[in-house]
This record gives structure tokens, C-alpha cells and sequence, in this order.
């Protein structure tokens, strides 16, 4: 590496880079180590690593630049890499703006292939073994255990062999990884005493983006369940209102007939005394039979 292109690569101020490459010289020279701690930290930042007595490009090779890609239109978003120049957080800024919703286009499309494949898979075992409701439950089943296997109970062994990490910092790294929380606290390829293979870096990268179609599923179905219970104590809630109005309707209605009775036996006997005398005028009182039997039977 040459010094101009180290020196773009950096962006130390004064005589940090010097500090990093000269030695116990200049440290004597500035007698101060909080000075080159400082110094190494803000390269370690900037992605270069120190590799004995020669530096590299560190976390912005062609891996390491392919996985800040991904973890930028996947929105998972470390925060262990940035861009430090002004030209870079423009491009940054334009390719998150059409890299986002191109990668959720992808991830929408890779969801589907999966679901469709299940789908034929289940199809295709009602056909051989005439199956029809357990041919689907069976392939959903396979389905969510090949994912659990594949994206978050196998890797964590990967990560515990490169990176050095315990089996459960490796489950919770796939975890916070897949579901794009990215807290930044475990980052792969970030340490500098291990040597990682060029495909590592690769391969994460195309494990991220097939896990998060597979775990975007995952959230879907539970989704899906959550709403149908939800519905199904809706309907509940709604036949329990519908049988209590039909019951206060019913009673109602009783109630009123009730209420008619009573009404059709007060006429009767305010009706009787007036037809017992009505020896001068009978026309009136067949008169009044005809609009009392009107009355009750309304």
C-alpha cells in the first residue's frame, strides 16, 4: 500500500497515522499512550487493521465491503462501519434509497419460492399418499424445522469455530442478525488475532438475506395466527350478543302479550255493565262488541 492511498484510507489527524506504523519512537516522542490508544482505536474504526508490522485494508476489502452492503439494504445497520468521507455517505445515502426497497422486492420473492415449494411438496404427497390435511401440517412442519436448523441452530456451530464465540453468543448474534435489530455488539469477521477465509464474509452475507425471507415467513404465519384467534373471539363475542338480544327480544315480546291480555280483560269489564243495560239502544252495543273484538285482537 502506498502512503497516499494509506493516508486516504486513515482519516487521522496529525501524526495518529505515525503513531500506529513508528513505534516506541514516537511514543516517546508524544510520552503519552493515551495518544496512540486513541490513534489505533480511530483506525480500527476506519477499518484498517494491524497485522504485525504491515497494515491492510482490514474491514474495507472486496468481503468486507459486500458485507456493509448487505447490512445496509437489509437495514440491519451494526454501526461498526460507516462511511467517513462526504463522496461515500452521498453514495450511501442513494444506494440505501433504491437498495431498500429492491432488497424487500428479493426478499418477497424468495418467500414465495419457499412457500410455493412446500406448497408442491405438500400437493404432491395428498397425490402419493392421499393425504389431505396432513400432507400440509407435515411439510409446514418440515419447513419450520429446516429453517430453525439452517438459519438459527446450525450457524451459531460456524460462528463458535471462526470467531470464537459460545454457542448461545452465536444463537443471539443469528437472532439479532435475521430479525435486522442489529445491536452491533457481536459483528463477524471483526477480530483481529483470527484469520477468516475470503468465502466467510460471502457466504454470511447470502445466509442473511435467505434468513430473512425465511424468518419474514415465520412472522407471517404467527401473524396469520394471532388474527384468526383474534376473529374467531370476535365471532364468539358477537353470537354471545346476537343470543342475549334474541333472549330480551323473546322476553319482550312475552312481556307484551302479557300486557295485551291485561288491557283486553280491563275493556271486558268495563265493556259488561254498558251492554247489560243497553236495552234502549242494541244497535250501539253490537256496535261496541264489534270495536272491543277489533281492540283485542290488535
Amino acid at each position: 500500500m502506498t502512503e497516499g492511498r494509506r493516508w486516504r484510507s486513515v482519516p487521522l489527524r496529525g501524526n495518529y497515522l505515525r503513531l500506529i506504523t513508528g513505534g516506541l519512537g514516537l511514543l516517546l516522542h508524544f510520552g503519552n499512550c493515551d495518544v496512540l490508544q486513541a490513534g489505533i482505536i480511530q483506525a480500527y474504526k476506519s477499518g484498517i487493521t494491524l497485522q504485525g508490522n504491515t497494515t491492510s485494508l482490514g474491514k474495507w476489502d472486496y468481503s468486507g465491503s459486500f458485507f456493509f452492503s448487505i447490512s445496509a439494504i437489509t437495514t440491519i445497520g451494526y454501526g461498526n462501519l460507516s462511511p467517513s468521507t462526504a463522496v461515500g455517505r452521498i453514495f450511501s445515502i442513494v444506494f440505501a434509497l433504491f437498495g431498500i426497497p429492491l432488497n424487500l422486492v428479493l426478499l418477497n420473492e424468495i418467500g414465495h419460492l419457499m412457500l410455493l415449494g412446500v406448497q408442491r411438496c405438500a400437493s404432491r404427497l395428498e397425490e402419493v399418499f392421499h393425504w389431505q390435511n396432513k400432507a400440509s401440517f407435515l411439510m409446514k412442519t418440515c419447513a419450520l424445522v429446516t429453517g430453525l436448523l439452517l438459519f438459527l441452530l446450525l450457524p451459531p456451530l460456524l460462528f463458535s469455530d471462526k470467531e470464537g464465540w459460545s454457542y448461545e453468543e452465536g444463537f443471539y448474534y443469528s437472532f439479532i442478525t435475521l430479525s435486522t435489530i442489529g445491536f452491533g455488539d457481536y459483528v463477524i469477521g471483526m477480530n483481529p488475532d483470527r484469520t477468516y477465509p475470503s468465502w466467510y464474509k460471502n457466504v454470511i452475507s447470502l445466509w442473511i438475506l435467505f434468513g430473512m425471507a425465511w424468518l419474514a415467513l415465520v412472522i407471517k404465519f404467527c401473524i396469520n395466527i394471532l388474527e384468526s384467534s383474534s376473529y374467531f373471539c370476535q365471532c364468539n363475542k358477537k353470537n354471545t350478543e346476537t343470543a342475549e338480544d334474541l333472549t330480551d327480544g323473546n322476553k319482550n315480546s312475552v312481556t307484551g302479550l302479557q300486557n295485551v291480555e291485561i288491557c283486553c280483560d280491563k275493556d271486558t269489564k268495563m265493556k259488561a255493565p254498558v251492554e247489560s243495560h243497553s236495552y234502549t239502544a242494541p244497535t250501539e252495543a253490537l256496535k261496541g262488541r264489534k270495536m272491543f273484538s277489533v281492540s283485542c285482537r290488535f
